[in-house]
């Protein structure tokens, strides 16, 4: 494991590994560096993969003051600890971070945003849905915390809920599942600001499930309506993880636009 520090001192944690141009893996909510585990070697054969831990987890520290902008820096510190152009490649709420963090380095030559969830009006969940994991936490329910999460805030059918208590990650997501809230919380305090992004110029490639929810299907039209660079693929017969569920898939479609 490597280290950097980020803007606020925080330590942040990454995973070397391959060969090649430098990708940067970012993972969503209720994970660490290993969700990424089943598909990186398909990438190191393309690329150096630096796999970080996000704030809060694994090799990496935390603040006790929560703020999705200390992400968006941790982010950033890792591209610069780097130190060339970068590839990024994103998840869920990993790809806000990374988005974002785009803005504060000029070393991010791609990015690849697999559904970011941000925020477009539509209700992300049903009132109430934080403060349920919030009370399954206090009372050490980890795994049901987490399950309601993937149900009713993703909106995961129960045939990818079930592929994914298979991976070897899932003890890792139940441990994980007391950073739920405060992540949940980022919809009453971020906005996506779509004028800081009318210059911006990263070629960006927007990932899209095929049978996505519609919370995914109107960020990604946000996004891509705001960018003046980026395109939009859809990944057939696909929710929320192809990664996992259409592995051959991902590679194809991430690989082609890095590499190109």
């Amino acid at each position: 494991m490597e280290q950097t520090r980020s803007k606020d001192g925080t330590v942040i944690g990454f995973w070397r590994s391959g060969s090649g141009p430098p990708l940067l893996l970012v993972h969503g909510t209720t994970a660490d560096h290993s969700r990424w585990s089943p598909i990186s070697p398909r990438f190191e054969q393309y690329f150096t993969v630096y796999a970080m831990d996000r704030r809060g987890r694994g090799g990496s520290g935390d603040s006790p003051d929560y703020d999705i902008m200390r992400e968006v820096e941790d982010v950033a510190a890792v591209v610069e600890a780097i130190g060339e152009p970068v590839f990024i490649l994103s998840h869920s709420y990993g790809s806000i971070c990374s988005l974002e963090a785009s803005l504060l380095t000029d070393k991010v030559s791609r990015l690849v945003l697999y559904e970011p969830p941000i925020p477009t009006g539509l209700p992300q969940y049903s009132p109430g849905i934080p403060d349920r994991i919030q009370a399954l936490v206090d009372r050490g329910r980890l795994e049901e915390g987490l399950e309601v999460f993937f149900r009713e805030v993703v909106r995961m059918p129960e045939y990818e809920l079930k592929a994914y208590r298979q991976l070897p990650v899932w003890n890792i997501r139940i441990q994980l599942t007391p950073t739920i809230p405060r992540e949940m919380a980022f919809d009453r305090t971020y906005s996506f600001d779509t004028e800081k992004f009318s210059d911006f110029q990263v070629p960006t490639l927007l990932l899209l499930g095929g049978d996505s929810p519609p919370l995914f299907q109107k960020a990604i039209e946000l996004v891509n309506s705001t960018l003046p660079n980026s395109q939009v693929v859809i990944l057939p017969g696909q929710q929320h993880i192809a990664m996992d569920t259409a592995p051959d898939l991902f590679e194809k479609e991430v690989a082609g636009f890095l590499l190109a």
